[in-house]
């Protein structure tokens, strides 16, 4: 939306119409509790009755002289800008401003004020528009709202009757997007405030002033060892007649102001008693009835003085505490209401600051204006930070990665109030730097997991290798069994076909010396010791036969035997071998347990033998130096 120029002259009957229907430039010091001029709660009263004070000769003066000494002043401004200036009247949407110049591209006004003492003290060199006082600032800035212009020439000038410039100061006003956010908020409290008028029913005076008390009738005492004179019976009740008539009701301005002169007047009163006791003390020694009266008179306009004075001073402050109250209160409903709007309470109370607002202040009206604009102001910082939280909060969801990272930011309360364009960079940062970490962690955990299924399938394929290793060895095992289970047999069979040849042979050799005998060839002694010796050496073959048949048996149990447990007493062979020398046996090798089939294990070189393994070995040694003694018998005969 652009500025539109309206062509009215200023101070016509359309000219005050177009104001009635806008929130113009210079009524916004007023709107803002800044005017020296108008006061806030005027501007509402005009606004709602369309009615203003009619305006004095000294004023329109004012205004006249305002004007003219604009009209002098513009050159010396279009000189200062370097463009030509032209007065007009703008609007933008329902906010108007007078321009005292505006250049052809709208992008520099020209605003100018009669010089006074206030300006000249801030006017100083190397002064900006900021250093203005607020009334000024706040109608430049809703003119550089209304109008876009980049910057206004603010000139302050006195001039002759002639036309001569007495002086004339000037400086630069840049636009403030604070103050503007301020007006705005504070015309649209204005607007609520002149929809909620109701009329007074009497009107008030423009400013509180106090009642004048008449003067009280001439107290006359003449005394002269007695009272000669008098007129105090009359006095007195005159005087506590308008002592009584004192209002102690105090709720407006002017009933403050009531009772400040009626306290001053009751303190005058209590003067004037005490000034009439002297008098008739140095007419008279003693004249009790008269001293008594006028003590009386002073004691209590005395008292009625100081309970005035106490209530005037305790209601002030009773009213001040009530108008802080009450605005604390509408900003706390505020702020309760923004979190509400936030679904959380991301906003602490907020103290108003309103008793330094209306500190020094007199009237209860310019403490009601004033504290106005202030809660306004309040409020609009507030909203502009819930504002703040909101966008910033709505970027946490709206980074495009359909996560929302509030989780992030537990601290948001304080974070999320910094400007849009400083949060979204931290809250960047921060999010880049989880998404790296969760990276990490998740790469880590893929790793863990890699590693878990890699150790797993390393178990697995050496449990089915330990399983195939098994079943192989099982099958082994029992194709070893069934061999040796062949070769016992096999063993037994022969042993048995040995036994009867030994047997068939020693009954042939019987049979043959039995018939010698018959035929005389042997003798029958030799005869008889021939058959003992066939029988008892059958007998010997038949126990090596069984002897060997045991050795059999006993190797196949060795091999047949599962391996010791790890955990059982083992021998080596120096230890063996140790124990056969001291019994005078001969010793032993890695090839003798070989030859058993006895098990053992090598371990850093060493051989060693589980001791039951031991045991096994020394009987199949013994059985067979047995069976090697049975031979060397048979042989010897």
């Amino acid at each position: 939306m652009t500025m539109q120029i309206v062509n009215l002259v200023q101070g016509s009957p359309e000219w005050h119409a177009h104001r009635a229907q806008h929130f113009n430039a210079s009524d916004a010091p007023a709107m803002m509790g800044a005017s020296s001029y108008k006061s806030r709660s005027e501007l509402i009263k005009e606004l709602a009755t369309g009615m203003s004070p009619d305006i004095d000769a000294a004023t329109q003066r004012r205004f006249d002289d305002g004007h003219q000494f604009e009209a002098w002043a513009r050159p010396l401004a279009e000189d200062i800008i370097g463009e030509p200036l032209s007065p007009c009247v703008g609007t933008r949407g329902k906010y108007s401003a007078s321009f005292d110049g505006l250049t052809f591209m709208n992008d520099v006004a020209f605003e100018h004020k009669t010089l006074n003492s206030t300006l000249r003290s801030v006017m100083e060199a190397g002064c900006t528009g900021a250093d203005l006082p607020l009334q000024y600032r706040v109608q430049m800035e809703q003119q550089a709202m209304v109008s876009g212009s980049e910057r206004i020439l603010f000139m302050a000038s006195k001039w002759t009757s002639e036309g001569l410039p007495v002086e004339a100061l000037h400086c630069w006003y840049e636009p403030d997007a604070e103050l503007r956010a301020q007006i705005i908020a504070g015309w649209e409290q204005i607007e609520k405030d002149v929809a909620a008028y109701q009329p007074q029913a009497a009107e008030p005076k423009p400013q509180p002033e106090a009642k004048i008390r008449e003067a009280l009738p001439v107290l006359r005492i003449e005394a002269r060892g007695e009272i000669t004179t008098s007129t105090l019976d009359s006095f007195k009740v005159e005087v506590l007649e308008r002592i009584n008539s004192v209002n102690a009701v105090l709720e407006t301005d002017q009933q403050f102001a009531d009772a400040d002169a009626d306290a001053k007047w009751l303190r005058d009163v209590s003067s004037a008693m005490k000034q009439a006791g002297k008098k008739v003390r140095s007419d008279m020694q003693s004249v009790d009835d008269v001293l008594n009266v006028l003590e009386q008179l002073d004691q209590i306009a005395t008292r009625k003085a100081i309970d005035l004075e106490k209530r005037v001073k305790s209601e002030k402050d009773v009213r001040k505490q009530v108008i802080i109250q009450e605005a604390q209160q509408a900003l706390d409903v505020h702020m309760d209401s923004l979190n509400k709007q936030l679904g959380t309470y991301w906003l602490p109370r907020v103290a108003g600051g309103f008793a330094e607002t209306i500190k020094g202040l007199k009237s209860l009206d310019s403490m009601r204006d004033k504290v106005v604009v202030a809660l306004t102001n309040a409020k609009l910082q507030a909203q502009t930070t819930a504002n703040t939280l909101l966008l910033n909060r709505d970027f946490l969801r709206g980074d495009g990665s359909g996560q929302d990272w509030i989780t992030l930011f537990p601290d948001f309360p304080a974070m999320g109030v910094k400007e849009p364009e400083v949060f979204k960079a931290m809250a960047t940062m921060r999010i880049n730097d989880f998404k790296q970490a969760e990276a990490e962690r998740l790469e880590a955990e893929r790793a863990r997991i890699r590693a878990e299924e890699e150790a797993k399938a390393r178990r697995e394929a050496e449990a089915k290798a330990a399983a195939e290793a098994a079943e192989q060895a099982r099958q082994l095992e029992a194709d070893r069994a069934r061999i040796r289970a062949e070769e016992q047999q096999k063993a037994q069979a022969d042993a048995a076909q040995q036994r009867q040849q030994v047997q068939q042979q020693a009954q042939e050799v019987q049979a043959e010396i039995s018939q010698a005998a018959q035929d005389g060839t042997l003798a029958a002694p030799l005869a008889s010791d021939l058959s003992g010796l066939v029988a008892e050496q059958a007998a010997e073959s038949v126990a090596g036969i069984d002897a060997q048949q045991a050795i059999s048996t006993a190797q196949a149990s060795a091999a047949a035997a599962p391996a010791a447990d790890e955990q059982e007493a083992k021998l080596t062979i120096g230890q063996i071998n140790a124990r056969l020398k001291d019994a005078g046996l001969g010793q032993i090798s890695a090839a003798t347990l070989d030859f058993h089939g006895i098990p053992y294990a090598k371990d850093r070189g060493s051989v060693q033998i589980p001791v039951t393994q031991v045991r096994r070995l020394l009987l199949l040694i013994s059985m067979g130096t047995r069976k090697l003694a049975d031979d060397l018998q048979s042989a010897t005969v």
